[in-house]
């Protein structure tokens, strides 16, 4: 194709979603550190704090799957300027009403939304906007975005610290505020897939019918448990270290890795899957990650530690790309954002319910047997992953 041709526009669309993704993962990753730090310079009782960060996810909770109804029938583009408008709400509601604990908390049921909203019609673009030959490549693109965008957001409160235990949260809130007015603007600029002008094909009219769907329940499942182990590695990783004597900077050392880890894999996931295939590919870096967390059980030195925690999120990092390859090849066009929105409402509920039993068995088993569980569930999802197929190509005359 000459340079200048079609692919030229879809290359400038493309790089158009990528930096929205980039900068919706900043404002949200920006907005909620600083929320907490609000709460704090507000003397919050800690079950408050608990508070706050659960109505971030109440809301999207709920509306999930309605999200995805909506870019299904509305299209991906007003949805995605929707959630734009609503992060620059949230960013508006911290400065005007962060003073009390009630302002805090309704400033982030409207990040959480606005999050929501801008993932969903995210996600259902790449969906209906790739060649299905082209998933793994762009799903591995726009997770990489997203990784980035969320390890930016926390790296721009250090602009606003200084040498402070608690930022100037109030030059925070109104940095996200004017960072994402531009989203605005970016949303305007997409184009919509057009698939909610199309009607689904026949006996895939609902939400009932999609998860009927080969291997649709397969792919959720996986996801969700990838999730919530990236999640329990975050606050347990810690714990581990603690219970071992390790120096906290040391396991800031090993976190690091890990996320960079998983950026990597994504980068190169079309390359891989070309390679190797999505569905081998799936089942041995979920079952990687299984044993990197499961190698972590004995005392380790620390640059075993590194080696084993660098495997672990090579492994974790892939998991979320192909699972969304495995829905967006599922799901009929017209029903791609509510499969979309059906795997972020079994993330939720995998990051409230997983960790919260991790929370009860570490009480009694401690970090170690957290994770030796959490490595369990990997391996179980690998096994579920062993019947995921790739649907049949349609015939063409």
């Amino acid at each position: 194709m000459p340079p200048g041709g079609p692919a030229a526009p879809g290359r400038a669309q493309a790089g158009l979603l990528l930096a929205h993704t980039v900068v919706v993962q900043a404002v949200t990753f920006m907005l909620r550190p600083a929320s907490a730090y609000r709460a704090l310079d507000l003397d919050v009782p800690a079950a408050w704090l608990g508070v706050l960060g659960a109505s971030f996810a109440v809301v999207p909770l709920v509306l999930a799957v309605p999200s995805g109804h909506a870019v299904d029938r509305f299209g991906e583009r007003r949805i995605a300027l929707a959630g734009s408008g609503l992060l620059a709400a949230a960013g508006l509601s911290f400065v005007l009403f962060a003073d009390s604990v009630a302002g805090l908390v309704l400033a982030s049921m409207v990040l959480g939304t606005g999050h929501l909203c801008s993932v969903v019609a995210q996600q259902a673009l790449v969906a209906n906007r790739t060649p299905a030959d082209r998933y793994d490549a762009a799903f591995g693109y726009y997770t990489f975005a997203a990784s980035l965008g969320q390890a930016l957001g926390p790296g721009l409160i250090v602009v606003f610290a200084g040498d402070r235990p608690i930022p100037d949260t109030g030059a925070i809130f109104l940095g996200a505020t004017v960072l994402a007015v531009p989203l605005l603007v970016a949303a305007l600029f997409l184009r919509p897939s057009g698939h909610h002008r199309q009607v689904a094909g026949p006996g895939a009219g609902g939400l009932r019918d999609l998860l009927r769907q080969p291997g649709l329940v397969r792919a959720l499942t996986v996801s969700c448990v990838v999730l919530a182990a990236v999640d329990i590695t975050l606050v347990y990783l810690p714990a581990l270290g603690a219970e071992r004597g390790i120096a906290a900077g040391s396991i800031g050392v090993l976190l690091g890795l890990r996320a960079v880890a998983s950026m990597a894999s994504r980068l190169l996931l079309g390359r891989l899957v070309a390679t190797l295939g999505r569905r081998a590919l799936l089942i041995g870096t979920v079952a990687l990650s299984a044993g990197g967390l499961g190698l972590l059980l004995p005392p380790l030195p620390f640059w075993a530690m590194a080696v084993v925690v660098t495997v672990a999120g090579l492994g974790l990092g892939a998991g979320q790309p192909l699972t969304m390859s495995f829905l967006a090849e599922v799901a009929p066009p017209g029903l791609r954002g509510r499969a979309m929105s059906l795997r972020l409402t079994g993330n939720r509920l995998g990051q409230v319910l997983i960790p919260s039993a991790a929370g009860v068995l570490a009480a009694g088993a401690g970090a170690a047997g957290v994770l030796a569980c959490t490595a369990a569930g990997l391996a179980g999802a690998a096994v579920a992953a062993t019947g995921l197929h790739r649907p049949p190509v349609p015939e063409t005359e």
